[in-house]
């Protein structure tokens, strides 16, 4: 179907498609090619969920030693204050269970660490049965583990084995309440204190951590405090475009993603964060430095780990002084308006293209629209009709301008035959025979070219809103992020661009008009794995195109 797909598009060049008018055939080609280019060769880039931004120079490079800014510090508050007595380390394994209505958290006495984060009010699938979504599986040591580490006399195992010091084993938070779990590490040979101190609410997808280190010894203790997020890669698993999973990290000027397979060779570092963390195409894990006490991010991959570290600045803890790090920990939707309110920028994870000034509004619509119908897919067909309201004018215009093109077509072939073998001549009686009927080459074809960048940010729209996600819309059709599982609708929509073409006189010669004809079963085969949401789009946008055309036919000239 590509070769096919190829050959098609070759077959059509500039020279044969504009040799000076632009008729009815040559504004579905041009679509057609617009589109092909967008679907075929630009998809991954273009329309994948959070694309790649090129990272400048200055902030992503290759991990080199840290930067020596000696930080003294002396005695200071912490965000809660503990008793300081010696503490034996737990002979087993404890886990604190954490849920509010939003989130459902398992925390490790070993290291301290978030060894388990579900997603209570979102299922793996539309099913009403189906498990929540895990972000964070429990899995191997390390798997989506929050690491501590730290250099020259600060370093602390990330398997160290913490004292629950305050807190509830099993915590159920409601809207308003809080909690704070303290955990706590001595490791008297070193001369070091570890505290780690989780705050939950019952509000949100939110919790703050603050990684707190007392030097108990009688010497200064100096380094640099490290809190590492920790996620499994799987390419089996996660190497659809549908599904993108990867780094990112907002510098607080662009979002940054980093391909995977080139953070093996090469580290990425980018100089004060406003957060980091993995993204999919609908829910993220990401962390926000919480004041100053992150100086960079570096993203990594070390096996089948990718690893997000944090690190401060370089620290001198004098005897009995504290210092500490601490961050904001997201896990929940890519859905803007709960980012917004999360605060942080971390609404900024929500990236719709170079057309995001047109998409942003449409998303508003389609979500007032879902406010009074309650059905995304009926939302997308009242969305479609307002757009083809909105360019009825352009869109009439455009099809007379071809009417006016057509009837010229048989003077037009006189003249290529009488001077097909002087092209400038040829050019210019074309020219001149526009002039005389009136005729605008270009009228045809403007106005299609100005609704380009509003299908562009609607087609981004549908891609990565969650809202679509899961969503029903009428009988089998009951994920509109999902395929149609039966492949009707991309069948029909194939069905409605034949018409369209039946319904357009052509003026091609037969070479071309039959591979013209081929563009329904291309575009058909490239919809049957689209989100039934985005063709339900396409489809609708046909059918009105049709309703139109017949319109204007009937119109006596």
């Amino acid at each position: 179907m590509w070769s096919l797909a190829s050959r098609w598009l070759r077959s059509i060049t500039l020279k044969r498609l504009f040799p000076g008018e632009c008729s009815m055939e040559n504004k579905n080609t041009i679509i057609a090619i617009v589109l092909m280019a967008v679907v075929w060769l630009g998809f991954t880039f273009f329309f994948k969920p959070s694309p790649p931004v090129v990272a400048p120079e200055v902030g992503q490079h290759q991990e080199a030693a840290p930067k020596v800014v000696e930080k003294k510090v002396t005695q200071q508050p912490v965000a809660a204050p503990v008793p300081t007595a010696d503490l034996a380390p737990p002979v087993n394994e404890q886990l604190i269970n954490v849920e509010n209505d939003y989130l459902r958290l398992q925390i490790s006495s070993s290291g301290a660490r978030i060894k388990h984060v579900e997603l209570k009010q979102y299922r793996v699938s539309a099913d009403i049965d189906a498990a929540p979504v895990v972000l964070h599986p429990n899995g191997p040591l390390r798997t989506a583990t929050l690491k501590t580490t730290g250099r020259e006399g600060l370093s602390v195992p990330v398997d160290a084995n913490f004292q629950l010091l305050s807190g509830e084993k099993n915590i159920n938070l409601k809207p308003g309440q809080t909690a704070d779990l303290v955990f706590r590490y001595v490791d008297q040979a070193n001369g070091l204190q570890v505290d780690k101190v989780f705050h939950f609410n019952g509000d949100n997808y939110q919790f703050d951590m603050n990684y707190q280190v007392k030097n108990i010894s009688n010497l200064n203790k100096s380094g640099v405090l490290q809190l590492s997020l920790i996620q499994p890669w799987d390419e089996k698993l996660h190497s659809s475009r549908y599904d993108f999973i990867g780094p990112v990290t907002y510098t607080g000027k662009d979002l940054e993603t980093d391909k995977v397979k080139k953070l093996a060779e090469q580290i990425k570092s980018y100089q004060q964060p406003v957060w980091s963390g993995f993204e999919t195409k609908y829910f993220i894990s990401a962390a926000a430095p919480l004041g100053n006490s992150i100086e960079k991010v570096t993203v990594s991959k070390e096996g089948e780990l990718i690893e997000n570290t944090f690190s401060s600045t370089y620290f001198n803890i004098a005897p009995q002084a504290t210092a500490q790090i601490g961050v904001n920990f997201y896990f929940g939707p890519r859905d803007s308006e709960i980012l917004k309110q999360a605060g942080h920028q971390f609404d900024k994870a929500i990236d719709l293209g170079f057309f995001a000034v047109i998409a942003s509004p449409l998303r508003y619509v389609l979500k007032f629209f879902y406010g009074f119908v309650g059905n995304y897919g009926v939302s997308i067909i009242l969305l479609t009709v307002i757009i083809k309201l909105i360019f009825w004018p352009l869109t009439q215009k455009s099809y007379t301008s071809m009417k006016e093109m057509q009837k010229i077509q048989p003077e037009m072939a006189k003249i290529r035959e009488k001077f097909k073998n002087d092209k400038e001549r040829m050019n210019k009686e074309i020219m001149a025979l526009y002039k005389d009927k009136r005729v605008n080459p270009l009228g045809g074809c403007l106005p299609m070219v100005i609704q380009i960048p509003v299908f562009f940010a609607l087609y981004r729209v549908l891609m990565v809103d969650i809202a679509l996600r899961h969503a029903p819309f009428v009988f089998w059709l009951q994920d509109l992020s999902a395929k149609d599982p039966y492949y009707i609708t991309p069948v029909i929509m194939g069905v409605t661009m034949f018409i369209q073409q039946k319904m357009t006189p052509s003026t091609m010669d037969p070479k071309q008009a039959k591979m013209f004809m081929m563009m329904p079963v291309v575009f058909t085969f490239l919809f049957l794995n689209f989100p039934s949401g985005l063709v339900v789009y396409w489809l609708t946008n046909n059918l009105l195109t049709i309703g139109q055309q017949y319109m204007i036919h009937r119109k006596p000239s």
